[in-house]
């Protein structure tokens, strides 16, 4: 029975083992999302990065933006692994992709490049892609109706999550692969596992989990301090 972790190093590190074991399973099109806004994205890719940098060159990290990457290959030093974009009209992702490329990972796509990003895929082949704190879960209403459907039909169903943790008012939503989905209810500084279930809870669904008819009626005995019980504590790490 998997627990929530405690600290952000562990959240990294299971992410990072969640994330190698999708891979090995068969999974191409992966996503790592840690749903905390306080948390700065550059900071957390470049910890997770670490576990895949004996790659060398093969790996590719992509940026949504020549800004962003032109950042990253500033601040990170002594890097073996190159650093890119997700490209753009006059320099299509397609061109980016060379033979020597066996892994990408994408840091902090939002929908509004989720057309790269499925370009990207495409192009990837049978070459895995991660996709490190994507924000597409708006992604399937850009557009109106078919368009929308198409877009969720085609591509956002063909993602696998490796790792997924969101914090919600008084309880988390979870899922570290290839464990199942998780919905955890803060309780005195502990959370209480609540649910799971082998697809992510929402809507009325993830309602009716967290508002039993009786408190505690889909409680489990198991028991977690939480990465969230603390959630000041939880954040100075960034600084160390």
């Amino acid at each position: 029975m998997s627990k929530l972790p405690t600290t952000l190093e562990e959240s990294i590190a299971l992410a990072q083992a969640a994330t190698i074991a999708a891979i090995e399973a068969g999974h191409q099109r992966i996503t790592v999302e840690i749903l905390i806004p306080e948390l700065k994205s550059m900071g957390l890719a470049r910890q997770f990065i670490e576990s895949f940098v004996e790659r060398g060159n093969t790996l590719k990290v992509l940026f949504t933006d020549t800004g962003a990457a032109a950042l990253a290959k500033r601040d990170w030093q002594d890097i073996s692994f190159k650093i890119d974009d997700l490209g753009n009209s006059r320099s299509p992702i397609e061109d980016k992709i060379q033979a020597e490329d066996q892994l990408f990972i994408a840091i902090d796509p939002s929908a509004v490049e989720v057309a790269q990003v499925e370009k990207l895929c495409t192009a990837a082949g049978d070459r895995p892609v991660i996709l490190f704190l994507p924000k597409l879960e708006d992604a399937a209403i850009v557009g109106i109706g078919y368009a929308a459907r198409q877009l969720r039909d085609r591509f956002l169903t063909t993602l696998t999550c490796a790792y997924y943790i969101k914090p919600l008012e008084t309880a988390a939503i979870y899922r570290c692969y290839p464990a199942q989905w998780q919905v955890w209810l803060e309780a005195d500084d502990d959370y209480t596992l609540l649910s799971e279930s082998p697809e992510k809870p929402v809507g009325d669904e993830l309602d009716a989990i967290l508002t039993p008819t009786t408190p505690g009626d889909n409680a489990t005995a198991v028991k977690s301090p939480g990465i969230f019980a603390s959630l000041g504590r939880f954040l100075r790490t960034l600084s160390r």
